[in-house]
């Protein structure tokens, strides 16, 4: 067991070429389908940043795979691909609890707004009632 952790990153299993390729192409594809939603006005501006960052990440990762082994060894992570999955499940997390914020704060302002309405709206029937002859 000592003897496999023990391995250097020469001589783990990694993605091959062509998957590095693969993977690349897959950022570069995710990162012209992130800019024609953001020119098209169908995603914000911060949002499209968040993914580009996660593409960056991912295309760094493709490009240099041994980032991955030594981000784990630095962390006492002897499996490289679980510190893939922790991070991907912090991101997300993270991703869940700022759209809940999000969903929180726009509920408020939907409330605030309603309000508003009803109240010209009662506002406008009062004096239309008051303007119209009995």
């Amino acid at each position: 067991m000592n003897g496999l952790l023990a391995q250097t990153s020469e001589e783990q299993l990694g993605l091959s070429f062509r998957a590095h390729v693969v993977v690349f192409l897959v950022a570069l594809i995710g990162a012209w389908f992130l800019l024609r939603m953001l020119r098209k006005r169908q995603m914000r501006g911060k949002y499209t940043l968040l993914w580009m960052f996660v593409g960056a990440i991912v295309l760094i990762l493709a490009v240099y795979p041994d980032g991955l082994d030594r981000t784990s060894q630095w962390l006492d992570i002897y499996y490289a691909p679980s510190t893939l999955f922790i991070g991907g499940i912090a991101f997300l997390t993270l991703v869940c609890v700022y759209f809940s914020w999000e969903l929180s704060r726009l509920e408020e302002r939907t409330r605030v707004l309603a309000e508003e309405v009803a109240i010209l709206r009662g506002e406008q029937e009062e004096q239309a009632g008051v303007d119209s002859p009995p």
